[in-house]
């Protein structure tokens, strides 16, 4: 999505860059445009580094794209964070003296701003006026908050936080398809005990696991996350008060999880990376090579849960697998899975390519989603996020 982030000149500015971060993370395309006295706050180089794009204040810049008007009318949202008491007062007004105000009448797209002032100016009977104008017209307000402001004071009018913004952002761009649903989802790696300290794994983060919970959830779903040895900072952006977190660790675990979850679910997505395998018995000791132990592990098969869940789906589940692929030929790839879709018995079954750039560990991702007939009904590369949204998306067409 293209989203403009307007700065303007409150000391809450710096708080931006880091809303600019998380945006930019969640797989967005981010323009900046600051007002000169933002820039008094924080710098154009920042900006134009953490967003990776040309910052400008001025109408006079980029002349022949027409810029003062082609931002705003590529914006998918425009974010005002902070928005001073001066700013809602032009945008009341309909004032347009610089690129965030030309950018703001030229867009059809939703506007959310999130105040910051002092209490007095916040409860200052003009700027009540101006925010409930605003509110008539469509524009969200996020906040502001209650508490500390610069100077030592307290009250309300304090911005909201940088993670809080992009929360209520994200439910503006997100279509609100999935509201009333339930979805049980799995994502990470399994890990299947040798000993207290070894173990057999593979090197899935559940980064795309994790988006794919945020973006359900964004669209209003109700999801139960079952997370297999996922890392705190991955697991962050599945903290929503409509996600269920259920750690685990091994295969098993997860196969009790994910049909707990899955009993009374809509959807299911089976997007962990489970072992295929485990050791038939896992030491209680740490084996060592003295003992000659360790040049022999006999393996037992694990159960396999997405086809367990296929074969006891209730009546209008949909069911969606993933296979991580190395294989280089794209024909080759797609044939693979058309079988294993078949062969598992889901709806859709979504082959990443797993190699130096795309899947696991990596922040990217690159995508084929096979579904009935072993069709390709649909495809996409980029930010887990963004490849999170294509994915959804064909799990609403099916479901269609």
């Amino acid at each position: 999505m293209n989203i403009v982030v307007g700065v303007t000149g409150g000391i809450a500015a710096y708080k931006a860059v880091q809303l600019v971060r998380l945006l930019i993370k969640d797989g967005h395309e981010v323009t900046v445009v600051p007002t000169d006295d933002a820039l008094r706050f924080v710098g154009l180089p920042t900006w134009e580094a953490i967003s990776r794009n040309t910052v400008t204040t001025s109408v006079h810049d980029d002349v022949a794209r027409v810029r003062h008007v082609a931002l705003g009318q590529a914006a998918d949202l425009i974010v005002i964070a902070p928005a001073t008491a001066n700013t809602i007062a032009k945008m009341t007004a309909g004032l347009a003296d610089d690129l965030l105000g030309t950018t703001l009448l030229a867009t059809t797209a939703p506007v959310a701003i999130a105040p910051a002032m002092h209490t007095e100016m916040w409860r200052h009977p003009a700027t009540q006026a101006n925010i409930a104008t605003l509110r008539e017209r469509g524009v969200h307000i996020l906040g502001p908050g209650d508490g500390e402001l610069t100077g030592g004071d307290s009250g309300p009018g304090r911005m909201l936080e940088p993670e809080e913004i992009f929360d209520l952002s994200r439910a503006h761009l997100a279509p609100q398809n999935l509201t009333g649903r339930t979805v049980a989802l799995s994502a990470g790696g399994t890990r299947e005990p040798i000993d207290p300290v070894r173990f057999l794994g593979n090197r899935s983060s559940g980064r795309q696991g994790v988006a794919l919970a945020a973006e359900a959830a964004a669209r209003g779903a109700r999801v139960t996350l079952v997370a297999a040895n996922i890392s705190a900072d991955v697991l962050a952006e599945a903290k929503h008060p409509l996600i269920d977190i259920r750690a685990v660790g091994t295969a098993a675990e997860l196969g009790e999880e994910m049909a707990d979850a899955s009993a009374s679910a809509d959807i299911i997505v089976m997007a962990a990376a489970v072992a295929d395998y485990r050791p038939a018995t896992a030491a209680d000791q740490k084996l060592t090579k003295e003992e000659g132990v360790l040049d022999r592990i006999d393996l037992v098969e694990n159960d396999d849960i997405v086809a367990g869940l296929a074969a006891a789906r209730s009546e209008g589940q949909t069911i969606v697998a993933f296979a991580a692929e190395t294989l280089t030929d794209a024909d080759a790839r797609r044939e693979r899975a058309k079988r294993k879709r078949e062969r598992k018995g889901v709806d859709l079954l979504a082959v990443n390519l797993a190699d130096a750039e795309h899947g696991f560990e990596k922040t990217d991702n690159a995508v084929e989603i096979i579904g009935e007939g072993g069709a390709v009904v649909a495809s996409a590369q980029g930010a887990k996020r963004e490849v999170a949204r294509a994915i959804w998306d064909a799990v609403i067409a099916a479901r269609a």
